[in-house]
């Protein structure tokens, strides 16, 4: 572990048994920080413990279903008791089934992709707050998507739930500037992951330039930036690695 940028933190990290969430909190951990990962499956937020504490960092799990206010919560509460606090949040949990037209969309797909990406987000930040504001300071950042800014068809229930989320950030990053409380949206980008599966030669077609198809570690740099700021940092502002415009 040579960089130091987050050390004396502590990030909580939702969906982070695997892919960008994973790669997030293990390049937190790098960055000094202790992490709490947070994802429903136990199995895979055993593993990403694992390989933060076998790289040296300090790390610990949290079962937790972000639709489910109460594990949420929960989750915060056994961070804050076992790690002393928490200073920077990352909900990266989320995802999608349903990608049909409207018309032949199933109302309980679509409600889903709401209540996990928006609703979810909702439920990471109404109980980070409480803990940011004890420690004075602190970080909040929304896994966005570009999808969130512009519209495609048979995308309805993910562009609205990143739509929201998106108006979310700008919203909370108004309630609690007063309290240093920095809240920001992270785009990656089409990131090569199961979500995108299929999809691929679409994706890198997507723009003049041709797509930038990352690995989840690429988007640990801009996760580092967006957590290192200082507390009069950026705010209410949404950081993009896509290259097409939003």
């Amino acid at each position: 572990m040579t960089d130091s940028s987050l050390a004396g933190k502590v990030a909580l990290v939702t969906g982070a048994g695997r892919g960008i969430g994973r790669a997030i909190a293990m390049g937190y951990a790098r960055a000094g920080a202790a992490v709490c990962c947070a994802a429903r499956s136990q199995a895979e937020i055993d593993e990403t413990v694992e390989l933060i504490v076998q790289a040296g960092g300090r790390a610990i799990f949290a079962i937790a279903d972000v639709t489910d206010y109460a594990s949420v919560e929960a989750a915060f509460s056994h961070a804050a008791a076992t790690l002393g606090g928490v200073d920077i949040v990352v909900a990266s949990a989320g995802g999608s089934v349903e990608n049909k037209l409207v018309e032949d969309s199933d109302p309980l797909s679509w409600k889903h992709a709401i209540d996990t990406n928006l609703i979810g987000a909702y439920h990471t930040a109404r109980a980070a707050i409480p803990h940011l504001r004890q420690r004075g300071a602190g970080k909040l950042i929304f896994i966005g998507s570009g999808m969130g800014h512009r519209s495609a068809p048979t995308r309805s229930a993910y562009a609205a739930s990143k739509a929201g989320l998106w108006m979310l950030t700008r919203v909370l990053a108004q309630e609690l500037v007063e309290h240093n409380i920095c809240v920001n949206e992270l785009i990656p980008g089409p990131v090569l992951t199961s979500f995108i599966k299929g999809r691929e030669d679409a994706l890198r077609a997507g723009g003049p330039g041709g797509e930038w198809m990352k690995e989840p570690d690429d988007v640990v740099p801009m996760a580092l930036f967006m957590a290192a700021q200082p507390i009069n940092g950026p705010t209410g502002q949404s950081f993009s690695l896509a290259r097409r415009e939003l």
